[in-house]
């Protein structure tokens, strides 16, 4: 989180907070296996993006994801992939998703973070489960 990242033509350090969320804020991790399903799915397109996932955690109707990206993907680029893969999958693995013309919103929140907020963040990131 706090190590620079290297590849033979950049050094960064890069890391993204992002929140998004199902259409209409349906309540969709209340349905069973959706959340952990959601998560492999995330690891897996970020383990094919060479993203790191610093922390990842759903409430009801959003997903926190904190991630530490190289600079070959903008922002825009990475939420697409992700939300793209996991709503095909998602869609056609669950009947209550499979209605739904598209699962997630376009709309997404995101910020950079530095090495001083790195671990506030991922703290924020890992408390928002707040189920009953």
């Amino acid at each position: 989180m706090k190590e620079y990242r290297k590849t033979k033509t950049t050094t960064s350090l890069i890391n993204y907070h992002f929140i998004f969320c199902p259409r209409y804020r349906r309540k969709i991790f209340l349905i069973p296996n959706v959340e952990e399903r959601l998560k492999i799915i995330v690891e897996e397109t970020c383990k094919e993006l060479e993203i790191e996932i610093i922390a990842m955690e759903c409430d009801k109707d959003h997903i926190h994801l904190f991630i530490n990206a190289l600079p070959k993907y903008s922002p825009s680029e990475i939420m697409q992939k992700i939300k793209r893969k996991s709503g095909l999958i998602l869609r056609s693995e669950f009947s209550e998703l499979s209605q739904m013309k598209s699962l997630w919103t376009r709309s997404y929140f995101v910020s950079t973070a530095g090495v001083v907020s790195s671990e506030t963040i991922k703290r924020y990131v890992e408390s928002q489960r707040k189920r009953y």
